[in-house]
């Protein structure tokens, strides 16, 4: 039926590494190899590397070169901060209430309910928005006394929504509670200033923005308090026990770097293609598609929707048979799709919340791909109603 084509439309699941931060890397594999705490050449070398990376990050967060962490990945910058938090206040009797959102990622909720359930912490799950938004008012009615720490991701990952978080921020340190974003999603889109915005801890994963994949990056704010679930040799400043990956942390460095220098034309690339995405595909499917995510606050790379009774995962599999990658909010691999989690907090009911897709563009899409992914979508959408007309009768 189509042309055999590969067209990737996953960038907000992870992006190819980019040619520069594989030659960045690539002399710390083989080359400088020595480990970063051993105080021979070999080893100070390596920890050169290390530090260099670390000051180029914190240069580009406008941070302080001791607030900057490297970590193995975004889901550990997460762990490490609301964990880290809280044992902390435990540890000096200075709370045990935790606030987040209804669709925060699973790195940061499942945490969160962990510290609930098996370590006895008050946890509020803030609810959202029909296009997915957290009111800054529901955080602030949330604060109590003992209130330690409030997390609220910057962008969704699965419908794209912006977050306030310069406003929950400010909520957040005129009463004195600590705020950390998972900025996972929205890093490389998007300019930081962590000398002058109001968050104290910040996520990051570089497979995000075209970087190497098990190495993150967590930025504390000088002074907050942390207890690390990793011990041992106490690296990291002591946030991350573990021999550090120099050739990860070199090349995390080196892509958020790109990143920073590329954002305002990248930025609009994206946009172009999104918008692309979103006026072919709600254009095509007026009755049975719907946006997902706010209409214009949102990621720049983000199209994400809701089919109406169609079986997310079959749409999926029809997609990639025809050389489109792309995702769902669903916790499907086989058989049916459960219901989006996001999309069932967004007020989705479970008709439309088990139809989710997501189209995340990147720097190498065109918009001649983006043509020949509605062309597809056009002839596989209604091929799937048909059968499923078909199979009810």
């Amino acid at each position: 039926m189509f042309a055999k084509r590969s067209i990737y439309l996953d960038h907000g699941a992870s992006t190819p590494v980019d040619a520069a931060v594989v030659a960045a890397m690539q002399p710390y594999w083989a080359e400088v190899y020595g480990n970063a705490g051993s105080g021979h050449g070999y080893g100070r070398s390596a920890a050169h590397a290390l530090e260099t990376a670390r000051q180029t990050v914190a240069d580009l967060l406008h941070a302080q070169v001791d607030e900057i962490a490297f970590t193995g990945g975004g889901s550990e910058s997460d762990n490490l901060a609301l964990r880290g938090v809280m044992w902390a206040a435990r540890r000096d009797g200075r709370g045990n209430h935790l606030i987040t959102s209804a669709i925060e990622h699973a790195a940061v909720l499942a945490t969160a309910v962990q510290l609930r359930d098996l370590f006895g912490y008050d946890l509020t799950i803030l609810p959202v928005d029909g296009n997915g938004q957290v009111n800054p008012d529901d955080v602030a009615a949330a604060i109590r006394p003992d209130t330690v720490l409030i997390s609220i991701m910057a962008a969704n990952n699965e419908v794209g929504t912006l977050q306030p978080i310069q406003e929950i921020g400010r909520i957040a340190r005129e009463r004195g509670v600590l705020f950390h974003t998972d900025a996972i999603q929205a890093i490389a889109t998007t300019s930081w200033d962590m000398a002058t915005m109001p968050i104290d801890l910040l996520s990051v994963a570089a497979h995000k923005f075209y970087g190497p994949k098990g190495v993150g990056i967590l930025y504390t704010r000088s002074g907050v308090e942390l207890v690390s679930a990793l011990t041992g040799g106490g690296q990291e400043n002591g946030r991350r026990a573990g021999t550090p990956s120099v050739p990860l942390a070199v090349g995390a460095a080196t892509a958020l770097r790109i990143a920073n220098e590329n954002v305002a034309n990248h930025t609009a690339h994206y946009q172009h293609l999104r918008d692309q995405l979103i006026t072919g595909i709600l254009d095509a499917f007026p009755e049975n598609c719907r946006l997902t995510g706010h209409p214009t606050a949102r990621l720049p790379h983000n199209a994400s929707f809701a089919f109406r009774g169609l079986n997310a995962n079959d749409l999926l599999m029809h997609l990639d048979m025809a050389g489109i990658a792309a995702s769902s909010g669903s916790a499907c691999k086989t058989g049916n799709p459960k219901p989006s989690a996001v999309l069932q907090a967004m007020g989705f009911d479970d008709t439309w919340a088990v139809g989710g897709l997501r189209l995340t563009v990147g720097k190498q899409n065109t918009p001649e791909e983006i043509e020949f992914t509605l062309s597809v979508l056009s002839q596989i959408v209604p091929k799937l109603y048909q059968l499923q007309t078909i199979v009810r009768e």
